[in-house]
């Protein structure tokens, strides 16, 4: 499983408030959400971001509330990966159970720059940096989350645990 795709770059604590403001917490219509997704914090996210485009961030990335409506905007606005030096954990565990992969990795949260062309195997963990050429490390998810987020998140994987 992999991903390529320019980077979006934000910076530390950015909370689930900014990802997907609370006044569009009306709806939990995927399209509908990545309309608005990263609005308080880049306004031009939306019209800039393309399929296949990657997140990387600081510190304590999705901090704030534990609602899903955070990693589902970006999954829907086409992220497809996130990766910061550390991620509130009820982030990291929504993020997994709709299908949105996300790495941990201190030196690619510091050193890749918004713009850069990033290509992300997630298999191996590793993270290649087309645009500077230096590559990274982060800790690969293990196969059965693989296999989760390669179905679409949890919902999905069950669906198709149960049908075999």
């Amino acid at each position: 499983m992999k991903a390529e795709g320019k980077v979006h770059r934000y910076g530390d604590n950015v909370d689930t408030d900014v990802i997907i403001p609370a006044r569009y917490l009306n709806t939990s219509k995927p399209e509908e959400l990545a309309l608005h997704c990263m609005e308080d914090i880049d306004k031009d996210f939306v019209s800039n971001v393309a399929r296949g485009d990657i997140i990387v961030a600081g510190r304590n990335f999705g901090c704030g509330s534990s609602r899903e409506h955070a990693p589902i905007a970006i999954k829907a606005s086409g992220v497809s990966c996130v990766i910061a030096e550390t991620f509130a954990r009820i982030f990291f565990r929504n993020s997994i159970n709709i299908g949105l992969p996300i790495l941990e990795c201190p030196e690619a949260s510091r050193e890749i720059a918004a713009g850069d062309e990033v290509v992300v195997d997630f298999t191996s963990g590793r993270i290649d940096d087309i645009t500077s050429g230096r590559s990274y490390h982060a800790e690969p998810f293990p196969p059965f989350m693989q296999a989760l987020i390669e179905a679409g998140g949890l919902a999905p994987y069950m669906a198709k645990e149960a049908g075999k």
